[in-house]
């Protein structure tokens, strides 16, 4: 009988959720070549593929079969996931429209040259962004462009204002999938969506302010606090609200800035004017791409344009990776820890994952090492690598459900057994 591909969940499954690949009937000992592929909504081809040798039955099951080379090698049961590249150069894997998945092609060929085995058997599985009963509601209410994601039942539910990076937009996926873990997640545009401004020359913390309210107001959230999810430059604004805005109580910082950076924020009649870009301190690697780390002057050269985090009592976790090369990440995370401390505040939560780089995103997600950055018009080396950045996101979103549930209060132990 012809090999074929098990896989559990069958079908489908949610993007965070594990999947268990296994290939049965083949003949024992027979080498073969897993490959998985998907395109995203752009068009572009992310693809990863590794050598596995089938046990004396003829079957092999990646959650006990090692990978012996490829795009990744050892024990790795997503790693046909989180080891995908794309065909486009500087390209990250972004879901633009959460309410279609992302369809992975996964397929088994016999011996180990990727690229002239014979196809022996294939399987296609849908990997979703909505958990079931999830809604997903559209939200322009005067000024804030964003989307909430309402989990089944009446609530009320711990809110979440969830904030990406410097490319902009309105990015949903995160905020989607949060919501199947018992949260109100608002996905929250804040320039390059919509009719919202196409740049971002500067920053007024009264629209994040009004998205707050609104958030805080919403019979279905529970008070009498919100959290606020940042990564990048959205961890920077939600350092920011935490610091000028009232009703935050907890905040997840990813890789963010404690500093303004290129252009500044103002709330009523105060502002943060934004830290010097110094341009004779980019390098470039080998390979000809942009390392920006060291380009940002220090905050403490330039006090002025650190966040005032210590007029906050909103309790923090930053989730920093080591080798983030878009900028200082763990010195941001430790200075503001000790002006929090230096002023009496509550000592903010600090995890570090080594050779992790600057996009955390959800699990499974490839790492992103180098891309396109907007604001610097060429690509920059993000940093990471693959295996340790996969472990770090699996455990950040892990860690940030546990404390947005102990501090927003939700149900903490029961998620926490989940994971």
């Amino acid at each position: 009988m012809a090999p074929t591909v098990i896989l559990e969940p069958a079908g489908r499954s949610l993007w965070d959720e594990p999947l268990r690949v296994a290939v049965h009937r083949l003949a024992p000992r027979q080498p073969v070549t897993l490959r998985a592929a998907l395109r995203d909504e752009k068009g572009a081809l992310f693809r990863a593929h590794a050598r596995y040798r089938a046990d004396a039955a003829g079957r092999l099951d990646l959650q006990r079969a090692p990978a012996l080379g490829g795009s990744f090698a050892g024990l790795e049961p997503m790693g046909l996931l989180w080891a995908m590249q794309p065909d486009r150069p500087f390209w990250r894997l972004l879901k633009r429209d959460v309410q279609t998945p992302f369809v992975v092609e996964l397929e088994v060929l016999d011996g180990h040259e990727p690229d002239q085995g014979k196809l022996l058997a294939s399987a296609v599985h849908e990997r979703h962004f909505l958990s079931p009963g999830v809604r997903r509601v559209p939200v322009r209410e005067g000024r804030v462009r964003a989307t909430l994601f309402l989990p089944p039942g009446p609530g009320p539910f711990p809110g979440i204002v969830d904030l990406f990076g410097a490319g902009g937009g309105l990015l949903e996926y995160r905020a989607s999938l949060l919501a199947g873990k018992g949260f109100a997640v608002m996905a929250l545009a804040y320039y390059n969506y919509d009719d919202l401004p196409k740049h971002t020359d500067v920053f007024h913390l009264e629209y994040f302010e009004e998205a707050v309210n609104y958030l805080l107001c919403h019979p279905q959230v529970k008070g009498p606090g919100i959290g606020l999810l940042g990564t990048s430059k959205g961890g920077e604004i939600s350092l920011a609200m935490a610091s000028f805005l009232k009703g935050i109580s907890a905040a997840v910082i990813i890789n963010g800035s404690v500093a303004a950076v290129r252009a500044p924020i103002y709330y009523k009649d105060e502002s943060v004017p934004p830290v010097p870009v110094m341009r004779n301190r980019m390098k470039m690697t080998k390979d000809g791409i942009m390392d920006v780390m060291d380009a940002l002057k220090s905050p403490l050269e330039e006090p002025k344009s650190f966040i005032p985090v210590e007029r906050s009592d909103t309790t923090f976790l930053f989730l920093v990776g080591q080798d983030d090369h878009n900028w200082q990440s763990e010195f941001y995370a430790s200075e503001a820890s000790k002006r929090l401390q230096a002023h009496g505040k509550q000592k903010p939560q600090v995890i570090c994952y080594p050779e992790a780089g600057h996009y955390i995103e959800v699990p499974y997600f490839p790492l992103c090492k180098t891309g396109w950055h907007n604001l610097v018009g060429a690509p920059i080396l993000y940093g990471g690598e693959p295996r340790a950045h996969a472990m770090a996101q699996l455990d950040a979103w892990k860690q940030l459900q546990i404390f947005f549930h102990k501090h927003l209060g939700g149900k903490e132990g029961t998620i926490a057994a989940k994971l």
